[in-house]
């Protein structure tokens, strides 16, 4: 199968596997792991930070940051269609007793600082402590510029917040920028990078920010169930991900670009435009195709995410320059015969 449907999809490199076999390993409760401990010093410099804390999932990781940053009754800002307000279960208010405060995203996906700043809280006994500002980047695959989080970085100190980036795909932004991942995450307090998406290991985030902050935020990986034994196994192939993975997105977003306008060539379909600026690709059609569409797709082997009037497409280290030329083959079949 041609799976598009994310890049969490990928499947683990030989070289991946032959280190993770290979491993050196310690009980990392006790900080005993070795291999993690060097991919945590790893990632706490290429990202800029003092100290790098490994998570199995970036859910976790996101949460985590959230309950280090604010208290029970406390508040955080956050794009309506943000990850850590839509997609991660409500975890923050259902664990962590934190009140989230959406905020329509722009059509660049960005944040107004001007609408953030009309949402912050008053300090007053009648509303939650407004305490942090989490921002995307990407956001559904829209890069956001060094200006705008520089920008988001001196509103958040004139205010009194803490700076959170669910950097899930920084990488993906950094590579679409041309800077380091030190560059994208240096405005942020604290940044979740995900490995196991475009990076491609199979399980893991890292989370940096300042020593305090990490070592608080151990305490939090451990109420939440994230302590790990001999991780060590999973952070051998995290130190690949970061040493390798990151320069080859320029090949996943190349890829996309061609998809992009392959598509785009199709009548009965649109590309979201502006949108595909990195790894995904956003799909819309008139009528209600999605489901049949996928549908058709997996009958054909490409394996897509759709919703009643649109699709996403995700490229990935797994697929080939064939695999694109067989996904707009196999499209471009369907909506021939719905014309």
């Amino acid at each position: 199968m041609i799976d598009l449907r994310s890049d969490t999809v990928t499947k683990p490199s030989q070289l991946m596997r032959k280190a993770m076999a290979e491993a050196e390993v310690g009980d990392d409760v006790y900080g005993d792991d070795p291999t993690v401990n060097r991919l945590q010093a790893v990632a706490a410099e290429r990202l800029g930070h003092e100290a790098a804390l490994f998570l199995p999932s970036g859910t976790q990781s996101n949460l985590v940051a959230l309950l280090t940053h604010c208290q029970r009754g406390d508040e955080y800002i956050v794009g309506h269609d943000a990850h850590t307000y839509k997609y991660e279960g409500g975890g923050a208010a259902a664990l962590g007793g934190i009140q989230p405060q959406p905020v329509a995203f722009q059509d660049n996906g960005e944040l107004s600082l001007d609408e953030v700043a009309s949402v912050i809280k008053a300090d007053d006994v009648h509303f939650a402590r407004t305490r942090l500002l989490c921002l995307e980047n990407t956001q559904h695959g829209r890069v956001q510029s060094l200006s705008y989080m520089a920008s988001a970085k001196t509103f958040a100190t004139k205010h009194n917040l803490a700076l959170h980036l669910d950097g899930a795909r920084m990488g993906n932004a950094a590579a679409a920028l041309g800077l380091s991942l030190e560059a994208v995450a240096a405005p942020f307090d604290s940044v979740s990078l995900c490995l196991s998406k475009g990076l491609g290991a199979p399980v893991g985030s890292v989370l940096v920010g300042s020593k305090p902050f990490i070592q608080e935020a151990t305490r939090w990986r451990k109420v939440t169930g994230g302590g790990m034994r001999q991780a060590g196994v999973l952070a051998a192939a995290a130190l690949i991900a970061i040493d390798e993975g990151f320069n080859r997105l320029p090949e996943d977003h190349a890829r996309a670009a061609t998809l992009a306008a392959q598509l785009n060539a199709i009548d009965g379909l649109s590309v979201r435009d502006g949108w595909t600026q990195t790894n995904m690709v956003w799909l819309e059609f008139k009528k209600s195709h999605g489901e049949a569409l996928a549908a058709h797709c997996k009958q054909h082997g490409v394996l897509i995410s759709a919703s009643t009037y649109g699709a996403r497409l995700v490229t990935h280290l797994d697929l080939t320059d064939e695999h694109i030329e067989e996904c707009v083959s196999v499209i471009r079949s369907f909506f021939n015969a719905a014309l």
